[in-house]
């Protein structure tokens, strides 16, 4: 009785960790929650239908930086590649780090939204006052059309969030 006890807390206890790898594995892969999709290639397929992609930035209280899209919109034919920028801005007077989140609206458009470059795969480091112009490639997956469930989508909203990066954050001790 007591090894099955041990042996269902240390169950639990390897589940909990394992929770957070899985859940961001499971998201990427079915575009859960609004995740894109990370693509190694274009689209092979472009369809005569449009959509229209808005862009969002956020930037988080623990990070003095600017963040904005370069164009708020711009409208593409399903399997097009589509470029938009991002431009980054420290306004601090130490160098940053900062690490992108990204998701996508409505939620359903995640399992068809592809990026096939995104400055959000590294780390991005600022020097005071510097600013850079960061590109982000996709596309809209076909697919989206044929779904019954989000062939209605016409317009997509990628966002994304910089917040400082942990391994940044742990570093500066000697500033203090």
């Amino acid at each position: 009785m007591l090894a099955a006890c041990v042996g269902v807390v240390v169950l639990m206890l390897g589940m909990s960790y394992a929770a957070v790898p899985l859940y961001s594995l499971f998201c990427q892969v079915t575009g859960f929650g609004g995740t894109p999709q990370i693509s190694t290639a274009e689209s092979s397929e472009v369809l005569d239908r449009t959509i229209k992609v808005r862009f969002d930035s956020n930037v988080s209280p623990g990070l003095d930086w600017a963040f904005t899209p370069v164009q708020r919109e711009i409208t593409l034919r399903i399997g097009e590649t589509g470029l938009a920028m991002y431009r980054a801005s420290n306004r601090g007077t130490r160098p940053v780090t900062g690490v992108a989140t990204f998701n996508v609206t409505p939620d359903q458009a995640g399992a068809y939204f592809d990026k096939v470059q995104c400055f959000c795969f590294n780390e991005q480091t600022l020097k005071p006052g510097e600013t850079i112009d960061m590109p982000v490639v996709f596309y809209v997956d076909p697919e989206l059309a044929r779904d019954r469930n989000a062939r209605a989508i016409q317009e997509i909203t990628l966002s994304y969030t910089f917040f400082p990066a942990v391994s940044a954050q742990a570093a500066p001790a000697s500033d203090r």
